[in-house]
This record gives C-alpha cells, sequence and structure tokens, in this order.
C-alpha cells in the first residue's frame, strides 16, 4: 500500500492507495430468488418471512432480485461500474441441503458460474460462508436439548467446518478471498435474543450460546480453509462492531457504553484475537449463564489467525444508564442500558448519518489490534428512491451518505489505520430481512415486478470514485 496522495491541481481531493480494493456487497437470501430450485432446502429465513407478521407485508425472498437466473447480467452491472471485487455469499442449503452430509452439484455450479463469471470480467471474488442463511434442518435438530437447536447447540459449529470445507474443495483454486461469518452479532442477538431476525427466538442464554458457538465455528471454519486452500489465499471474518457513546461522562453512562461495548464487540473481539472471554461480559451475564457451555480449548480454536478484519458499519449508537425493550437483544446489559437518538440527519431506516462513527472504529482498532489489516466491507444506506417518469433514480442524499463515509475512511488511513478496501452495501435494492421490500440500499434500482434494474445516480458516482481512485471533494457530490 503506498502513501496517500492529492493531486496537485486539486487541493481538496482524497486519493485512496494504488491497489485498494473497491467493491460492492450482497447476501445470497436478500438477492438470489430460486427459493426452492435445483435442489435448494428451506433455510432459517425462508421459515422465519412465512411465518405471519414476521416480515413487513408478509414479503419473502423467494424470488427477491432474481440474481440466481439473472447472473449475467448483474455481473455486466458490476463491469460497467469498475469494481475491483465483489463480496457475495454463499447459501449453505443449496450447497448442503440439510446443513450436513453430501453436496448439492447443482448448487456448486451455480457458484461456479458466479466466480468464473467474476473472473472473466475481471473481478476478484470475496466468498462469505454465512450470512444468516442457516439450513432449517439444523436450526430444528435439538436432540432434546432445552437450549434447542441452531447456533444454541454446539453441533452446528461441527456442521460449518464441514461445509467450509466442501465449499474450499469446490472453489478454492479460484477465490482469493474467504470470510467465514457476516456480522455473527445479528446472528445470535437478533436471530435468539429479540427475535426480529430468524429464527425468531427470544431467549437471553440462547443469544450467548449462539455467540459462543458463532466463535467456535469461525475458528473451526478457518483452520479446515486453511487446510484446503493456497497459501496465498486470505481468511477473514467481518463484524458489525458498535460505535458506542455514553450520553455524557457520569459514571453511570460510561457504565452503559462499557457494557453494550461488551455484548456488542469485545464477545467476538476478545475470543478471536485473544482467545479469552471478556471480564466484565463473564461478570454482566452471571444471572443469565455461568458459561459451562464454553468447553476446554474452544477459545484457543476461535483464536485461529485470520488475515484480515472486515468492519461492517452503517451508524453509531448513544447510550445511557437506564433499561432497554423487553425481549432485549442486549443479554445481561438490557436493565442498565437505555439507548438515546443521536443527533443528525436519518436515513430510510431511522439510522442517524454519522461519518466520524466509522473513523472512530478503524483508528480503535489500530490500537487495539496493530499488525491486522482492516477492510470495510459493508457501508452504506436505505433511502425512499424511485424511477421517475424519464426512468432516472436520483439519490443525492446517498451519494452525500458515501461521500462522507468514504472521506472517513481516508482520514483512518492518513492517520495510521491499515484499511485495505471498501464494500459498498448494496449492489442491489433487495429483500431488506424483515422490513421485506420497503426498504432500499442499493446503487441499482430493481423494480420487483419487471426486475429491471436501472443503475441510480450514486451508481454512476461510485464508477467515477473508482476510476479515479478517490474522492474530488464537495465538488463531485453532485454526482
Amino acid at each position: 500500500m503506498t502513501a496517500l496522495d492529492a493531486r496537485p491541481d486539486s487541493p481538496t481531493a482524497l486519493r485512496f492507495p494504488q491497489g485498494f480494493r473497491w467493491g460492492t456487497a450482497t447476501a445470497a437470501y436478500q438477492i438470489e430468488g430460486a427459493a426452492a430450485e435445483d435442489g435448494r432446502t428451506p433455510s432459517v429465513w425462508d421459515t422465519f418471512s412465512r411465518t405471519p407478521g414476521k416480515v413487513r407485508n408478509g414479503d419473502t425472498g423467494d424470488i427477491a432480485a432474481d440474481h440466481y437466473h439473472r447472473l449475467d447480467e448483474d455481473i455486466a452491472l458490476m463491469r460497467r461500474l469498475g469494481v475491483t471485487d465483489y463480496r457475495f455469499s454463499i447459501a449453505w442449503p443449496r450447497v448442503v441441503p440439510t446443513g450436513s452430509g453430501p453436496s448439492n452439484a447443482k448448487g456448486l455450479d451455480f457458484y461456479r458460474r458466479l466466480v468464473d463469471g467474476l473472473l472473466e470480467a475481471g473481478i476478484r471474488p470475496v466468498a462469505t460462508l454465512y450470512h444468516w442463511d442457516l439450513p432449517q434442518e439444523l436450526e430444528s435438530a435439538t436432540d432434546g436439548s432445552p437450549a434447542g437447536g441452531g447456533w444454541a447447540r454446539r453441533e452446528t459449529a461441527y456442521r460449518f467446518a464441514e461445509y467450509a470445507g466442501v465449499m474450499a474443495d469446490a472453489l478454492g483454486d479460484r477465490v482469493a478471498t474467504w470470510t467465514t461469518l457476516n456480522e455473527p452479532w445479528c446472528a445470535a442477538f437478533l436471530g435468539y435474543g429479540n427475535g426480529v431476525h430468524a429464527p425468531g427466538r427470544t431467549d437471553a442464554l440462547a443469544s450467548l450460546r449462539a455467540a459462543h458457538h458463532l466463535n467456535l465455528a469461525h475458528g473451526l471454519a478457518a483452520r479446515v480453509l486453511r487446510g484446503a486452500l493456497p497459501a496465498s489465499a486470505e481468511v477473514s471474518l467481518t463484524l458489525n462492531l458498535h460505535a458506542v457513546r455514553a450520553l455524557s461522562e457520569s459514571p453511570e453512562d460510561r457504565d452503559a457504553a462499557r457494557r453494550i461495548d461488551a455484548v456488542g464487540n469485545r464477545i467476538f473481539l476478545d475470543p478471536v484475537f485473544h482467545g479469552r472471554l471478556p471480564e466484565d461480559l463473564v461478570r454482566d451475564t452471571a444471572g443469565i449463564t455461568d458459561w459451562s457451555f464454553v468447553e476446554d480449548g474452544d477459545l484457543a480454536t476461535a483464536a485461529a489467525p485470520i488475515d484480515s478484519l472486515g468492519i461492517n458499519y452503517y451508524s453509531p449508537a448513544v447510550v445511557a444508564a437506564g433499561s432497554s425493550e423487553s425481549p432485549s437483544p442486549w443479554a445481561g446489559a438490557e436493565r442498565h442500558v437505555r439507548f438515546e437518538p443521536a443527533p443528525g440527519p436519518r436515513t430510510a431506516m431511522d439510522w442517524p448519518v454519522d461519518a466520524n462513527g466509522l473513523y472512530e472504529l478503524l483508528v480503535r482498532l489500530r490500537d487495539e489490534l496493530p499488525g491486522v489489516p482492516l477492510v470495510v466491507t459493508e457501508n452504506g444506506a436505505a433511502y425512499d428512491d424511485y424511477a421517475d417518469p424519464s426512468g432516472n433514480v436520483k439519490d443525492p442524499e446517498r451519494v452525500a451518505y458515501l461521500h462522507a463515509h468514504l472521506a472517513a475512511v481516508h482520514r483512518a488511513l492518513a492517520d495510521g489505520a491499515d484499511v485495505r478496501g471498501y464494500f459498498l452495501w448494496s449492489l442491489l435494492d433487495n429483500f431488506e430481512w424483515a422490513y421485506g421490500y420497503s426498504k432500499r440500499f442499493g446503487i441499482v434500482h430493481v423494480d420487483f415486478a419487471t426486475q429491471r434494474r436501472t443503475l441510480k445516480d450514486s451508481a454512476r458516482w461510485y464508477a467515477e470514485v473508482i476510476a479515479r481512485g478517490g474522492l474530488e471533494g464537495r465538488g463531485d457530490l453532485d454526482g
């Protein structure tokens, strides 16, 4: 990576290092569709989305953006944008339908076509093994345990490692970067804590067990990948770390921030990078569990070395002493913490826009994890954009959001953070989990009735940023 530079004729230009990776990202359940085709079996999200009242408007991912049938068209869009990398996820139930056992040839063939098409287009494939679509059969396999199945069950971690081996054998000669898990916090605490994500359980103990088993799964899979992939391959993990701010400097508010940092951030950072559980987390959750489900050797396994850490960031969190909603995703903290609205503009998700939070996370990791390369693996915003009568999709708010956050990445680079790339979320408008199709994150507009793709102004803007290797300052907010 070379030093940052600004063009002499443009004092406000922000140039990124040579070789900086400019990407975009998607997730299988959100875009693929073809939910019951070619041997794919249900995931927990298929079950959850078909449960009345769980997803807005009763939407499901059965068709989504129909990427399964429009693969070539979507790769052509990426090539037109000039992205160097594409981060996609693999649907576990498409390639290993029962969650274990024989693989599905037709499912593997789809991802082979995707990877081959990307390479032919000059785009580097970045594969994520898990973006929340757990095979339903694994969630249903409880072995009679009161903890239930899925990620609350230890065996799921071993099935995940087997699945990692299947994919390494199938694509290891063509995919250079492998991410084990995407946002395990969401899988554990939104899926098992407050139930707003699949599988929809509301059990604080199950959420903590799930978090640990996800850490274990990551370590087990990382070891499998190391054994199966070329030495040049990269193994990574992506976390949605929380940029937590105390409402005031009072001891009570600062303790609230500490509690959220423990259950939101360090519950993954400490096992993965230090082979330990945070002592304050264990203390905070003593009323829920004694952590006896952590077996000898688990934390050493979770700490398998990785080549980079992915960071997903959208907005910061402001916390104060108080109490949170019930059921809560904040196991052990809900009776001590309340969330306060952050100042500033909001996205269509009602999330505050504050690029400083991304800068804060990157410099924190610079200091806490020296020598670990960082990649911004998701960053973007949902707005209520639409195709006007002339067919154009103007989204100046998204352009402003992206500009501010890329400037924050540049600032972190200038201050010594080793940031290797930026992946914009998302390539396409898609199925936005519990919000269904009501929220649009894409830089490509999708008319879900016709599946017509239309480049938004933000897509053209991003293509220009990639082509020149950085930002031109405030002027390029005009798109």
